[in-house]
């Protein structure tokens, strides 16, 4: 599979269940795996509008977080899976979202999810 990929990414989401994770967003973290469309036309040609802009989909998941709220992980993942099909034509994307500092003993919990499109 050919694919951009996104690692790493921390970004500000309104994330969690508690009381105390109501009352202001959370940093968390992202990697995506974005499949490339099927046609391989960038290889051929070396034109951005021939790939998935990275740039477009950091600034597309920012303003997709900025303006939902998300009781679990596994939802915020699906809401951007869902979104980077749709938007981008992508015939596959892998999401892993995690939160940062929840545990005291882990630096990170989350979720990882595939999705193709139907």
């Amino acid at each position: 599979m050919d694919a951009v990929f996104i690692r790493q990414l921390r970004l500000q989401a309104w994330i969690g269940l508690y009381r105390h994770e109501k009352i202001a967003p959370q940093t968390i973290e992202l990697d995506l795996e974005i499949a490339l469309p099927d046609d391989g036309a960038v290889f051929r040609t070396g034109k951005v509008a021939d790939t998935i802009d990275y740039g477009v989909v950091v600034e597309h998941i920012r303003t997709l977080l900025a303006n939902e709220r998300f009781g679990l992980v596994e939802s915020l993942a699906e809401r951007v899976a869902g979104s980077i099909l749709e938007e981008f034509d992508s015939p596959r994307v892998k999401v892993s979202v995690a939160k940062l500092g929840v545990l005291r003993d882990a630096q990170r919990v989350g979720v990882t999810i595939e999705r193709g499109r139907k």
